[in-house]
C-alpha cells in the first residue's frame, strides 16, 4: 500500500509559496518521489491496480497544491486592509516539447510502462554495435556523428542508445516495458524540418509472444491519444539495423492535409519515426534468448510530434529564443 498521508502531510506543512514549490518538486518533479513509485510498477504483484492508485494519488496531490495559493491569500489580505497591491510578474509556461513529452509519459504510464532516462555522452559500442550497426556503417561517419573523442565517445545520435543500456541492465528482470524521451545530436543541415539538436521518444517492450500486432496497436493508440481518433497514419516497410522487420509510421501532413507543401517536401506525408521487432542479434548481445523472448521498439521524432500538435511549421522555432512567438503566428 502507498502511504498517501505522508505526501499529504508534506504539502500541508508548507507555510510559504517557496516552501510549497520546494515540496512540489520533491514530490512531483521529474526525479521526485512519485516518479520513483511509478518506476517501480513492474515490481508490484498487481501492476494495474498499483498504477491506478498512483494516478489517483497524483491527481489528489496536484489539486491540493493548487488549492494552497499563498500569493492569492496575501493579495486578498492586503485588499481587506486597504493596502496597495502589486501586480505579479507574468508567469512563464512549459516548452511545447515538454508538454508533448509529459502527455506521452502519461499515456505510457497508464499502459504500465516505466519512464527511463540515460546519458547523452555515450560509447560507440552502445550507440552502434549493440544496435546491430556494422563497424563501417554510414551512420558512423563524421558527417552524421558528433564525436567527443573519435572513435570511442560521442553525443548519442538516437534514443535507441538508452535501449541498448536498458536491455543489458534488465536482461535478468524480464519482462521489460519502458519509455524514454531525450535529446539527440547529429551533424545535420538546419532547415524548416531538420535540426542538429532534436528530440526523440523511445519505447521498448520485451516479453514472451510479443508480435507486430502489439507494436502497431501501441503506436495507433499513441497517435490517437495525441491527435484524436480522426488522425490519418500509414505504415511502410523500412530497414533499420536494430529491428527485423522494420516499420516506418507516416502521418498525413498537418499543414497541407496531404496535398503537398514545403514542410512535407510535397509528399503529403511526414515521417514520424522508426520502429520494428527487435533484431535477434540485439537481444543476444544483451544476454536475452530470442528463442524465448521477443520484443518491439520504436523511436519517434518528438519535435515533429510537437509541431503537428501545436501547428508549428518550422522546427527552428522550437530551439529559438524569440519569446514573441505566438501559436497563430508560427
Amino acid at each position: 500500500m502507498i502511504n498517501k498521508q505522508k505526501y499529504l502531510d508534506k504539502i500541508n506543512s508548507a507555510t510559504t509559496a517557496a516552501e510549497l514549490e520546494s515540496v512540489r518538486i520533491e514530490i512531483l518533479g521529474r526525479q521526485g518521489l512519485l516518479n520513483q513509485l511509478f518506476s517501480d510498477i513492474k515490481n508490484q504483484p498487481n501492476p494495474k491496480e498499483y498504477g491506478q492508485e498512483l494516478n489517483q494519488l497524483k491527481k489528489e496531490l496536484e489539486n491540493l497544491i493548487k488549492s494552497k495559493n499563498f500569493e492569492s491569500t496575501k493579495l486578498q489580505s492586503n485588499k481587506k486592509l486597504g493596502l496597495p497591491t502589486v501586480a505579479l510578474a507574468k508567469v512563464g509556461h512549459l516548452h511545447p516539447i515538454t508538454i508533448t513529452e509529459r502527455q506521452l509519459n502519461e499515456v505510457f504510464r497508464k499502459l504500465g510502462f516505466s519512464i527511463y532516462n540515460g546519458p547523452e555522452i555515450v560509447s560507440a559500442e552502445y550507440n552502434f554495435k549493440r544496435l546491430n550497426v556494422p563497424e563501417n556503417h554510414p551512420a558512423m561517419d563524421m558527417q552524421d556523428t558528433l564525436y567527443i573523442q573519435e572513435p570511442d565517445y560521442l553525443l548519442r545520435t538516437q534514443t535507441s542508445t538508452i535501449e541498448s543500456y536498458l536491455l543489458q541492465q534488465e536482461s535478468q528482470n524480464l519482462p521489460i516495458r519502458a519509455a524514454f524521451p531525450g535529446s539527440v545530436f547529429r551533424n545535420e543541415k538546419v532547415n524548416r524540418s531538420n535540426h542538429f539538436v532534436f528530440h526523440q521518444y523511445q519505447a521498448v517492450v520485451v516479453d514472451k509472444n510479443v508480435t507486430m500486432k502489439d507494436l502497431i496497436g501501441t503506436m495507433d493508440l499513441m497517435f490517437k491519444a495525441l491527435y484524436g481518433p480522426e488522425v490519418v497514419v500509414r505504415y511502410r516497410c523500412k530497414y533499420y539495423p536494430e529491428v527485423e522487420p522494420g516499420v516506418g509510421p507516416d502521418m498525413q501532413c498537418f499543414s497541407c492535409h496531404g496535398k503537398g507543401c514545403v514542410l512535407c517536401k510535397y509528399a503529403g506525408w511526414i515521417e514520424m519515426g522508426g520502429s520494428g521487432m527487435i533484431h535477434p542479434k540485439v537481444l543476444r548481445m544483451a544476454g536475452i534468448d530470442p528463442n524465448i523472448y521477443s520484443g518491439f521498439a520504436f523511436g519517434m521524432g518528438l519535435d515533429r510530434w510537437t509541431m503537428a500538435q501545436k501547428n508549428i511549421t518550422d522546427i527552428r522555432t522550437l530551439m529559438g529564443g524569440n519569446l514573441a512567438y505566438k501559436p497563430n503566428e508560427l
